[in-house]
C-alpha cells in the first residue's frame, strides 16, 4: 500500500507523552483482517486512555514498519519504541495484531515474539486480550477478497486504486478459508493460555461505538477521562458500492 500521504497514526506526532515504565496495563486487541479493527482501535486510542492499540509488529514490506523486514535490530528498537511512546498515560499499552504477523514473527525474529509475548501477556492472571470479530461472515470474505484484488485498503487508496475488481466467487471462498484458518490460530493460542477474552463484534461497534469502547474499559479496569481525550488520524469507512454488488452476485452464486 502506497500510503506515504496518508496520515496512518504510525507518525512521531501523534505519540504520546514518553513513558519511561513498564506499561502497567497491556493488552492485545486480536483479530484478523477486513474485520474493522482500524476504525476499532482509533476509537480506543482516542480516548487517550486505552494506549494507541496499532500493529507494532508489523514488518510487512508494504506496511508501517516496511523498512525493517529483514533488521531483527531495528524490530526491536521499533517495538521499544513503541512501548515507550505508545502507552497512555495512565500506563495503558495495546498491542494490535493478526495471526500471520505473530507466524512471521516466530519464522524471522523468535527472541522478539518472546519478548513481546512476556510483556504483552504477562500470566493468565494478569493477561488481557480484546477479539474483534464479524458476525457477517460473507460479509467479511468479500471485504477481504475485494482489498486482495484491488490493493486498496484504506478510503483514502479508492481514488488511485485499480478500480473495482470482477467479482470472483473463488476469492471470496479462499479469504472465508484464510479467516477461518486465522481464527482457528486465535483459538489455538488463547487455549494454551488458558484466557477466555474479551470478545467484541464489529457490528456491535459500528451501532454503538461507545458502548463497545467503555466495555473495553471496564475489561481493563481503566476510568475513560473525558478530558484525556487525544487528537489523532481520522478513520474514513471505504465505499459500500462495490461490496453490495459483490454481495448480490455472491448470493446468485450460492447454492
Amino acid at each position: 500500500m502506497d500510503l506515504n500521504r496518508v496520515d496512518t497514526g504510525y507518525e512521531p506526532r501523534f505519540d504520546f507523552p514518553a513513558h519511561d515504565r513498564v506499561p502497567e496495563r497491556p493488552y492485545l486487541l486480536a483479530t484478523v483482517p477486513r474485520s474493522g479493527s482500524t476504525f476499532f482501535s482509533h476509537l480506543l486510542w482516542r480516548t487517550g486512555c486505552l494506549g494507541a492499540p496499532l500493529e507494532y509488529l508489523n514488518f510487512d514490506p508494504d506496511g508501517p514498519y516496511g523498512h525493517a523486514n529483514a533488521s531483527p535490530a531495528e524490530q526491536h528498537r521499533l517495538w521499544q519504541s513503541a512501548l515507550r511512546h505508545r502507552t497512555s498515560p495512565n500506563g495503558v499499552f495495546g498491542l494490535k495484531g493478526f495471526p500471520l504477523q505473530f507466524e512471521a514473527l516466530q519464522q524471522d525474529n523468535p527472541p522478539l515474539l518472546v519478548q513481546v509475548l512476556r510483556e504483552v501477556l504477562r500470566s493468565r492472571e494478569a493477561s488481557r486480550i480484546v477479539y474483534l470479530r464479524r458476525r457477517d461472515r460473507t460479509a467479511h470474505a468479500i471485504s477481504y477478497a475485494r482489498a486482495i484484488l484491488s490493493g486498496v485498503w484504506r478510503k483514502e487508496q479508492e481514488d488511485a486504486g485499480s478500480g473495482e475488481p470482477d467479482y470472483s466467487a473463488i476469492a471470496v471462498e479462499r479469504t472465508a478459508r484464510m479467516i477461518d484458518q486465522q481464527e482457528e490460530s486465535w483459538a489455538a493460542m488463547f487455549a494454551d493460555l488458558r484466557i477466555t477474552p474479551l470478545t467484541i463484534w464489529y457490528e456491535d461497534v459500528v451501532a454503538k461505538p461507545d458502548t463497545a469502547v467503555a466495555d473495553v474499559a471496564s475489561y481493563l479496569g481503566v476510568r475513560l477521562d473525558p478530558s484525556a481525550v487525544v487528537e489523532i488520524p481520522s478513520i474514513d469507512r471505504q465505499s459500500q458500492e462495490g461490496a453490495s454488488d459483490w454481495a448480490a452476485k455472491h448470493d446468485g452464486h450460492s447454492p
